[in-house]
């Protein structure tokens, strides 16, 4: 995740671009808008998830809520948030946000467990031959190393170089002076980045083992039910069960709020990107009228998938699979580009860099395959 994320920030912070402009550039527009299309799709249907979790999640909270109120209310907040605070503060907005994500670090604590079988299966993993275990573990692998991060990092690290005046716009020249302490801090950033979304990842993993798992509870349908599952099934203190739900509903609500700006914000890049729009969260709406639209229609339209009688889990899962498929070819782009000295000069790959992220390539590769095959058996 890091080196792949590095990667990503780094061609940002050097061209001053978005990662879909280069890859237009640099190969074709018929490309791009490919891979651009199926991310359409699979951020929608994950924004669509993500609004549901949260307000069932608020109604856990607050159960006399409708849940189309609550559906309505998050959107708007997420909206208008976007569209309408400047980019600094959005900046700081996320990052505050980001707290809320160690609510499932409290809630792992909480929940216990055998502490010599968590640490084993930490470094030990626990591996299937089956249809299920194939799919999660693609899933999982498109959850964490996502194409929309991708498009997020690069374009970010531009709109960093905007707001310290570096270049005028995302897209419009490169960035002339970049120090030594501009690609630290890019790389700091990440690294502490990259190890808090696995504490964060690990403490859910334990949580569901710890709780669900054993207690052979594997269906689950909706987020509002994983979390109402939690509440039997722990005893460490007094009211244990009631304080571990109500924290894993501030974690998801928290986690909502966190992701959906990035997924929609993602859509606006790539898609600005391929028509050669004027973008940037630093603007405001009449200066970027299109890439806001996309924003708000992607967003819009994930509402409805909580209509139309889908499965929120199923789909989050599915969206994940969708974000496998589309990351193998995204990666082997961004390691071509990340080489490439006509475009970054002398900030190209390491060799460990390129030995990771060709790993990477095959891990991901591999678990595609090996899904594929399970599905046709």
């Amino acid at each position: 995740m890091y080196t792949v994320q590095e990667m990503s920030g780094r061609i940002g912070l050097v061209t001053g671009s978005g990662l879909g402009k280069i890859i237009k550039t640099k190969y074709s527009n018929k490309v791009l808008l490919l891979l651009v299309g199926l991310l359409l799709i699979s951020n929608i249907i994950t924004i669509g998830a993500d609004i549901g979790a949260m307000a069932a999640s608020f109604r856990l909270l607050v159960p006399q809520t409708p849940i189309l109120i609550s559906i309505l209310c998050f959107t708007i907040i997420i909206l208008l948030t976007q569209i309408f605070i400047p980019y600094k503060k959005f900046a700081k907005i996320l990052k505050f946000i980001a707290i809320s994500l160690f609510a499932y670090v409290i809630t792992s604590i909480i929940v216990g467990g055998n502490i010599q079988n968590i640490l084993f299966s930490t470094f030990v993993p626990h591996v299937e031959f089956t249809k299920n275990y194939a799919a999660i573990f693609a899933a999982i692998f498109g959850t964490t190393i996502s194409p929309y991060l991708l498009f997020w990092q690069t374009s970010e690290e531009a709109e960093e170089e905007v707001a310290s005046g570096k270049i005028k716009d995302i897209g419009k020249g490169s960035p002339q002076k970049i120090g030594k302490k501009e690609f630290k801090r890019m790389k700091i950033d990440t690294a502490i980045g990259m190890a808090f979304s696995q504490l964060i990842m690990w403490s859910i993993i334990t949580t569901c083992a710890s709780t669900l798992n054993t207690h052979g509870i594997t269906d689950i349908q909706t987020t509002d039910q994983a979390a109402k599952a939690l509440e039997p099934l722990v005893s460490s203190f007094p009211y244990a069960g009631i304080i571990s739900k109500s924290i894993f509903a501030l974690g998801i609500i928290g986690t909502g709020l966190l992701a959906i700006p990035v997924l929609a914000a993602s859509c606006g890049y790539a898609i600005a990107d391929s028509f050669g729009w004027k973008q940037g969260l630093h603007k405001k709406f009449r200066e970027a009228k299109s890439f806001y639209l996309v924003i708000s229609m992607s967003t819009i339209l994930g509402i409805f998938i909580n209509f139309i009688g889908i499965n929120t889990i199923q789909a989050l899962i599915y969206s994940s699979i969708i974000n496998g498929a589309i990351s193998l070819p995204m990666i082997i782009f961004l390691i071509k580009i990340a080489n490439d000295k006509s475009i970054l000069k002398d900030k190209i790959n390491s060799k460990r860099s390129n030995i990771i992220g060709g790993f990477t390539i095959a891990l991901n590769g591999i678990s595609i395959i090996v899904m594929l095959f399970t599905i046709w058996q």
